[in-house]
Parts: structure tokens; C-alpha cells; sequence
């Protein structure tokens, strides 16, 4: 317990320093987008690809895989019969909400949590892999037959093997399965890389806090706070009834498996939303909130499962 509540402190701060040196006019806009695009195509890759290259993944990715799939499944659908009962939106509106409740943000706080709080970052990748190669493609096509264009089903079929973290992985898995080792003159630069990444995304998260304001619009008020109670409480509860009684996972596990559930709503979310103008407040709201309300969370499921 002691162990996780310092690995959550250890995260906390770095994510305040960030938020300070955004208060102090250090780091802006650009600041942030430039550390979350290094880490986004360099730094993350690597760790991925070093921490999965030497993992003994089988039993991990056997449990992990199917545990957040139906985890994010159900946070989805229920989403989705709450909208339509109560809060009747547009099919693309209906997408967003929907993936603002259900896909975690797996890489740029999943990756720093996973490794503090876990000890590694495996079990981030059968998280990462199921939303981009599983859930993406579903939203992006609702998502462009909602605005009238056309999916191609080759940017549909083709757009996970285009995110870096994804090729990382699958690079990362070949080489754990076939038991080679990459030449030092290779592997040195890489784990040099992946060391940056979770001090990187930490700074970056935590300047995009200056200024955050959730819930001042009235617009979407209401599927704000269903997605993202949805998101901090529904979806980690979801993965401990999975993991513990019907994987029947031991404790380590479990308390991996519910973690990676309890992250706040992906940034991608709002990517997303913004691309097809759709969703906007609906998507900034609920990963700030959930943001917010990741970190108690985090802590409970640590005090209870630990």
C-alpha cells in the first residue's frame, strides 16, 4: 500500500510541476503540444517496445485483453441506453459521450501510473491495443457516416498500424516471442528514449491543467456528468467483477486490471471531437473531470485492493 501511495506521489508531483511552470508563463500551448508529440512519437514507442520486448506476456495478455474490451464494451453501452432513455442526442454526440466514458487514457497517464504504481508498464499494452484496433475503427466510422463522408475501409482497416505506439508494441511482442535480444548498439538508445517518456507526459499533462474550467457551459451538462461517473466509478467496478470472478485473477492482477480501467478519459477523446466538430464541450468536460477525479480513485482502489 505504502509502495502504490508513493508511486502515486511521485506522479502527483511531477504533474504539479508541470501545472506551476504553466502558471509561471514557463511552458504554454505549444510547450505542451510539442512534450505530448515527442512523447507521442518517440519516447512512448520506445518504452513500449523496451517493457514489452522483455516480458513474459502470455499469461498478462491472456487476462488483460478480454478484461478491457468488455470493460470498455459495457461503460460504452450503458452510456448509450442512458442517452437514449434520458438525454435523446444525435448519433455522433451519442459516439463521443459514449467514448468519453469508456476509452482511458491509456498512453499518456496509463504508461507513468502503470510503471509507479504496477512496477511496469505491461499492462498498459492489451489496454492500447483493443482501443486502437478494436474501438477506434467503430467510432471513427459512426463517427463519419454521422457527417456524411464516406469511410474508406482502407483508412478505417489501416488506421491503428499508422499510431506508432501500436507498431512499437506489435515490434515489442515479436521480439518477447521469439526470444532474440536486440543488439546493445540498439536497445541502449531506446531504453534512454522510453526513461523520458513518463517525466514528459507528466509535464505536458499537467500544464494543460492551467485554466481548466469543466462544466461552464450548460450545453451537455447532463451527459457530462453520466460519462464521467460512468468513467471513474462504473468502468473500474466493471473490471473488478471481471477479473475477480469470472478470470479469477490473483490479487496482483486484479489490482492491475482495475487501474488501468480507473485512468481518466483518453485525450483522443477531444481530438476526435474536435476533428468532426461534434461532441466538443462534451469531450473537454469529462476528461477534466475525470482527470480530477482519477486521482482519489486511484488512491481508494490502492487502499482497498493493496
Amino acid at each position: 500500500m505504502s509502495g502504490v501511495l508513493a508511486g502515486f506521489a511521485v506522479v502527483g508531483a511531477v504533474i504539479l510541476a508541470g501545472y506551476i511552470a504553466a502558471r509561471l508563463r514557463i511552458g504554454g500551448p505549444e510547450t505542451v503540444k510539442a512534450l505530448t508529440q515527442t512523447a507521442f512519437f518517440i519516447t512512448n514507442p520506445a518504452l513500449l517496445f523496451t517493457i514489452l520486448a522483455q516480458a513474459d506476456l502470455t499469461a498478462v495478455l491472456s487476462a488483460y485483453l478480454p478484461i478491457a474490451l468488455f470493460t470498455a464494451i459495457f461503460a460504452a453501452l450503458l452510456y448509450v441506453v442512458i442517452s437514449r432513455v434520458w438525454f435523446r442526442r444525435p448519433a455522433a454526440e451519442t459516439a463521443i459521450g459514449a467514448m468519453a466514458g469508456s476509452y482511458v487514457n491509456a498512453n499518456n497517464i496509463g504508461i507513468p501510473i502503470a510503471v509507479y504504481a504496477l512496477g511496469n508498464a505491461t499492462a498498459v499494452a492489451p489496454v492500447l491495443l483493443v482501443q486502437l484496433l478494436l474501438l477506434t475503427p467503430v467510432y471513427l466510422t459512426i463517427l463519419d457516416l454521422s457527417s456524411g463522408r464516406k469511410p474508406s475501409v482502407k483508412n478505417v482497416l489501416t488506421q491503428p498500424f499508422r499510431n506508432p505506439m501500436i507498431i512499437a508494441s506489435f515490434l515489442g511482442l515479436a521480439v518477447s516471442w521469439s526470444g532474440r535480444k536486440v543488439p546493445e548498439l540498439v536497445w541502449e538508445p531506446l531504453q534512454l528514449l522510453g526513461g523520458a517518456a513518463v517525466p514528459l507526459v507528466l509535464l505536458a499533462f499537467g500544464m494543460s491543467l492551467r485554466g481548466s474550467r469543466p462544466l461552464r457551459a450548460s450545453e451537455g451538462r447532463t451527459e457530462v456528468i453520466v460519462a464521467t461517473l460512468i468513467k471513474v466509478f462504473v468502468m473500474p467496478a466493471t473490471a473488478y467483477v471481471l477479473s475477480r470472478f469470472l478470470f479469477q485473477l490473483d490479487n496482483e492482477l486484479v489490482f492491475g486490471a482495475v487501474v488501468m480501467s480507473a485512468l481518466p478519459a483518453a485525450q483522443n477523446v477531444f481530438l476526435l471531437a474536435g476533428r468532426y466538430n461534434r461532441g466538443i464541450t462534451v469531450a473537454r468536460d469529462v476528461i477534466l473531470l475525470s482527470s480530477a477525479l482519477s486521482v482519489p480513485a486511484l488512491i481508494l482502489i490502492a487502499w482497498l485492493l493493496t
